[in-house]
């Protein structure tokens, strides 16, 4: 599996029909489907009156994360930061709210629309320290691709 040859398939599904939400679902089950360590898949969406996020579209085992507040956690973090952040070991985390006990490492890459940070593709996997470069690039790649459905 190589990142470059996902990209059409990303492209493809978020130009089909069907809601802005139908079609970030379909792509969370995709990259769950073609990543091998991509255990649970999301989109976190910015309140910035609220200062939270909220649980958009996802795919995965059940969370009751469904609000963050900016700062908390490794998703909010991202949401003030407005960084790329890879957290090879969640354990050796502070400020990590833990989903499951299953999940290993965690990567947030934020999400912008007119420069405007409006959430986030946050994902866990179940294997240590897995995320590489080329994930972050392809997830930036995935996420100037969403940015176009807003």
């Amino acid at each position: 599996m190589s990142f470059e040859s996902l990209k059409p398939s990303v492209i493809s599904i978020l130009s089909d029909t069907g809601s802005r939400d139908e079609k970030l679902k379909n792509l969370c089950q995709f990259l769950s489907d073609s990543v091998d360590y991509y255990n649970w898949v999301g989109f976190y969406f910015a309140n910035h009156d609220t200062k939270t996020l909220h649980l958009g579209p996802y795919v995965g085992a059940e969370t009751d994360h469904t609000v963050i507040p900016f700062g908390k956690g490794i998703c909010g973090q991202v949401a003030v930061s407005n960084q790329n952040f890879v957290v090879p070991d969640v354990a050796a985390q502070d400020n990590y709210i833990a989903c499951s006990f299953t999940v290993k490492s965690e990567i947030v890459v934020p999400l912008f629309v007119n420069d405007v940070n409006i959430g986030q593709i946050d994902i866990d996997s179940h294997v240590l320290d897995p995320f590489t470069e080329k994930d972050e690039e392809f997830l930036e790649f995935v996420n100037l691709e969403v940015a176009k459905l807003f």
